[in-house]
């Protein structure tokens, strides 16, 4: 009896000792952590276990209102992180652990950072005591990660946890970029005492609109302007109503960037489709024949398929990018939304559309000379092809993950956008990008239908990562050209004057990688045959891969062709031919 009252003792002194300790101490740092970020939006957090991050992610397990996703590899995890802030424009997050784990991460985050789309980055760390003394996995990851991040601190101490922790957020989500937080080890099982205040930092909402000078001034050019030309970017995407407004008001064309692909159909019959080297004839000769262009949302960095000598009007929600790659003759500071609404009622609608009516007949006759080359029915298939039957199988609201290389090209030209949201990477231009984009988007928005181009090469840097889609049951489309070889490599070495070389693959059979996975899969080696295995790829209810036999010479022309280019790729053939 003594004996039972002396243990009852013992635990009541111990349950008090810890009551009393959690009234000085508050929450643990990893706890904290997971709180805050969920209260900044983010609703998974992509990556790979390892020990330098275990707290952590055991404080998101036993939180419910963050889901993690683990990826096989943690470039996969920050691509699908950067692709799920771009569909959503909310704060996104991914995790490596110390070293290498971390390394993994920023393939990734520099397409985020390309992309200008928040993302916070958490990495482990070697204990506080043991950095600096070239530790097992110990790298100076703060140094690493301070050209990819616009924010880049280690948690130094529990205290400074809430601080730097809301700051980081802040600035993600602010300055539209990487945030990057390192954790050593001891680090995120501290409690933060509760005199530290858990600051909550407010930021501003506001959506600017240009000066009432400014719009007047670029009224006055546009009135004015004899031919004008729409060059509408990824940060138009939101003014689709406004962009033809303004085209039908001026009787102006619309060209596309890559990242503004989907911001006006490509149906409409002012659009012109893409421009430059991805784009289309009647765009480039439209372009130099306009007198004044309007950038809208865009800082398109390639000169060269730009007027030359026009007036330029350009609208920028970023003013870093106005004047950036050209002369500006008006800027106008804004979102593109707002400012395209306050300008043409400005405008006088233009009666003469001699310039428009021109080439919305020269895209008419583009177009045929598309549709014509996707009725091919030689083998291989023709990759375009299966950019056209993948359109033919989607439905208008679907997100489409495009990978880099002549996929890009395939899809640019010859997938016709309605209202499909498009994920690529024009920026960065890293190859892999597109599958696990399409897990990203998957997960952000499982209703709508999710599909992914890539090449071989692409594919097979982060293939593994399809059995993640199969592991969530994320029915996601994938769409493998195999030609076995890196196409665009070989075209770029061709009009260079080099023979082919390094770029031939041995590649696995995809649709069987699959199914080995768990998944559906599908080969396709008849350009007749890939409509139908789209659809049984896409109602199957699973992730699936239609793996495409495509040609492997089919060269992504660009819309008009340089005498230099042609005198470089016969040298290559030359040199081909005889070894040289």
């Amino acid at each position: 009896m003594e004996v039972e009252l002396q243990l009852a003792e013992i635990e009541y002194y111990l349950y008090s000792t810890y009551f009393s300790i959690c009234m000085v101490m508050g929450k643990t740092v990893a706890d904290l952590l997971v709180e805050k970020l969920a209260k900044w939006g983010v609703r998974r957090v992509y990556g790979v276990p390892g020990d330098a991050i275990n707290t952590i992610i055991d404080a998101v397990r036993r939180s419910g209102d963050i889901e993690f996703i683990l990826v096989r590899h943690e470039e996969a995890g920050a691509f699908a992180a950067s692709a799920e802030s771009k569909l959503t424009g909310q704060l996104a997050a991914c995790v490596g652990t110390s070293g290498p784990g971390a390394i993994h991460l920023l393939n990734g985050l520099y397409e985020a950072k390309t992309a200008g789309t928040p993302v916070i980055a958490l990495t482990g760390q070697v204990d506080s005591d043991l950095i600096g003394t070239d530790y097992f996995q110990e790298v100076d990851i703060v140094r690493l990660f301070s050209d990819v991040s616009v924010y880049n601190q280690r948690i130094a101490s529990p205290a400074d946890a809430p601080a730097v922790i809301e700051t980081a957020c802040r600035e993600a989500v602010t300055r539209r970029g990487v945030a990057h937080i390192s954790f050593p080890v001891d680090l995120p099982r501290g409690e933060v005492p509760r005199k530290t205040a858990e600051r909550e930092i407010d930021y501003c909402r506001a959506v600017p609109v240009p000066a009432p000078e400014d719009l007047q001034k670029a009224a006055d050019l546009l009135n004015s302007s004899g031919k004008v030309a729409i060059l509408a970017g990824g940060g138009s995407r939101l003014a689709r109503d406004e962009i033809i407004r303004l085209s039908e008001t001026l009787a102006a064309t619309i060209t596309v960037t890559l990242p503004g692909k989907g911001a006006v159909p490509d149906s409409h019959p002012n659009c012109l489709g893409g421009i430059g080297f991805l784009g289309t004839r009647p765009s480039q000769d439209a372009m130099e024949e306009a007198d004044t262009l309007i950038m809208i949302g865009t800082s398109y960095p390639y000169r060269q398929f730009l007027p030359e000598s026009a007036s330029v009007i350009q609208i920028d929600i970023n003013p870093e990018n106005i004047g950036k790659r050209m002369p500006v003759d008006v800027a106008l500071f804004g979102d593109a939304k707002m400012a395209l609404r306050q300008l043409i009622p400005l405008l006088n609608r233009r009666s003469e559309s001699k310039f428009l009516d021109k080439y919305r007949t020269k895209m008419s006759e583009w177009r045929e000379r598309l549709d014509g080359e996707c009725a091919d029915k030689a083998v291989p298939i023709r990759p375009q092809i299966a950019a056209r039957a993948l359109q033919k199988v989607l439905p208008e609201d679907a997100i489409v993950c495009v990978d880099v290389g002549n996929v890009t090209v395939w899809m640019a030209r010859y997938f016709n956008a309605e209202n499909h949201r498009f994920v690529f990477s024009p920026w960065l231009g890293s190859m892999a990008v597109g599958l696990p984009s399409a897990i990203g988007a998957k997960l952000a928005y499982p209703e709508k239908a999710v599909a992914a181009f890539a090449g071989d090469g692409g594919f097979t840097m982060l293939m593994g990562d399809f059995s993640t889609a199969v592991k969530y049951k994320l029915p996601i489309l994938v769409v493998v050209i195999n030609n076995g070889i890196l196409g665009m490599i070989k075209f770029e070495q061709e009009i260079m004057g080099h023979p082919e070389f390094g770029i031939e693959f041995h590649n696995p059979n995809y649709a069987e990688f699959a199914k080995a996975c768990g998944g559906f899969g599908i080969r396709v080696t008849e350009p007749g045959q890939l409509e139908d295995a789209m659809r049984q790829a896409y109602n199957s209810g699973q992730p699936a891969i239609v793996e495409v036999m495509a040609e492997r010479n089919e060269r992504p022309m660009p819309p008009r062709i340089a005498p230099s280019t042609v005198f470089h790729y016969a040298t290559a053939l030359f040199r081909e031919k005889f070894d040289l």
